[in-house]
């Protein structure tokens, strides 16, 4: 049972590892007046209809351990938005042919993709004050996306990604 807990934790760790999140913020910001928050009731995630939920339940555990509340009169609106997109393939093959002699040259060179091309997914999360001035903390995440996962492992995935965009959030004051 030990084991099985250690080789859980290393895949959490392994995957979360994929994740990559920008910040960014309004200096001027006093955070500690954020208490309340709601999500815009028109919100387009760009995301089917079950990952959106599996994002905010998520979001909403993770606000809600930092002792923030879900509430109808929120201090502050969240917009959330995410797209898909491929990265370029980079490995290939390169096949060459050349010949040359007698002052006579010639070649030709083709690269040949291996593997598929990964799907990313980035989401931006944005924190909107809409009484002092719009804007006032984001979050970019972008992560390798596989359309084909488990119910299981697309919530595991949806968890992780809020545990690393949510960890900095509020910024530490200096």
């Amino acid at each position: 049972m030990k084991s099985l807990k250690i080789i859980l934790l290393v895949f959490l760790v392994s995957s979360c590892a994929s994740i990559r999140v920008n910040y960014d913020y309004e200096k001027t910001t006093d955070f500690s007046k954020y208490k309340t928050y709601n999500y815009y009731r028109d919100i387009e995630t760009g995301m089917n209809e079950f990952d959106t939920k599996r994002l905010l339940a998520a979001i909403d555990a993770n606000l809600q351990s930092k002792g923030l509340i879900l509430s109808e009169t929120p201090d502050f609106f969240i917009n959330i938005q995410s797209s898909e997109y491929q990265n370029n393939q980079r490995n290939t093959v390169g096949v060459g042919l050349g010949g040359g002699g007698h002052n006579v040259g010639g070649g030709l060179s083709l690269g040949i993709p291996i593997g598929q091309s990964n799907i990313n997914r980035r989401i931006n999360i944005d924190f909107i004050d809409e009484n002092k001035g719009g804007l006032f903390w984001q979050a970019v995440s972008e992560s390798s996306y596989n359309p084909k996962a488990s119910p299981e492992k697309r919530e595991a995935t949806m968890k992780a990604i809020v545990e690393k965009v949510l960890i900095k959030y509020p910024p530490e004051n200096k």
